[in-house]
């Protein structure tokens, strides 16, 4: 399973990518607005900067409402890096700038996806990957991986080659269960990752290691 950071933040990004374990990057306005704040930066200048940190996906969301808007912002930003992906929300006027954006092979995230129906219209449209927000679907009650299950199922029956992107991630077991149903990529935010490191059985074995070497008196 691919690993993406969620975040914009440039300091977080690049210490993940020195682990050697980052896949890609996904963002979208409101990460990137708290990074431009942060550091000052103008947002496309963030982006850029995030691209050449990453091999793989940068996605860059779109705020324009209408087909021909997101079309003509999505080639804007392309024009930003190679791996910039262009991310869309799910409705109909995101439908029509997939299909245009793909049919010029400018990558597409489609996201704010909440159910199988509309990661299936998105991904016949020719999206790369789609994004089930998990983290939001428990917040409601629904249970979120559910989702992920059928999707992954959905694209594995008709060989369907668009991505599952598990986002809206709260914690490491959102992860594991994401990797065990098969999914793509899971985007984990900065703090989440830390966690996944975090095991208490771990930091009492590098204790008792530490103290057990300590008693040996050097020659």
């Amino acid at each position: 399973m691919k690993i993406f950071i969620d975040t914009a933040n440039l300091d977080e990004i690049k210490e993940i990518a020195s682990w050697g374990i980052l896949d890609g990057v996904t963002t979208n306005p409101t990460l990137l607005a708290r990074e431009v704040e942060r550091t000052g930066k103008r947002p496309n200048a963030v982006l850029r900067e995030i691209c050449g940190m990453v091999k793989g996906p940068v996605t860059a969301e779109v705020t324009s409402k209408d087909a021909e808007g997101i079309v003509n912002e999505g080639k804007k930003l392309r024009e930003l890096a190679e791996n910039i992906c262009i991310k869309i929300p799910v409705c109909k006027d995101g439908l029509l700038a997939i299909k245009k954006l793909r049919d010029e092979d400018i990558m597409t995230n489609t996201t704010l996806v909440f159910s199988a129906n509309q990661a299936l219209l998105a991904a016949k449209a020719g999206t790369n990957f789609v994004s089930p927000f998990i983290g939001r679907m428990d917040d409601v009650g629904n249970e979120g991986m559910e989702i992920v299950d059928q999707l992954v199922t959905i694209f594995d029956n008709y060989c369907i080659e668009t991505e599952v992107v598990v986002a809206s991630v709260r914690h490491p077991m959102h992860i594991v269960e994401a990797a065990l149903i098969g999914a793509d990529v899971c985007t984990i935010p900065y703090n989440v990752i830390l966690k996944m490191l975090d095991h208490p059985l771990t930091d009492v074995g590098i204790e008792r290691f530490l103290k057990d070497w300590g008693k040996i008196k050097p020659k």
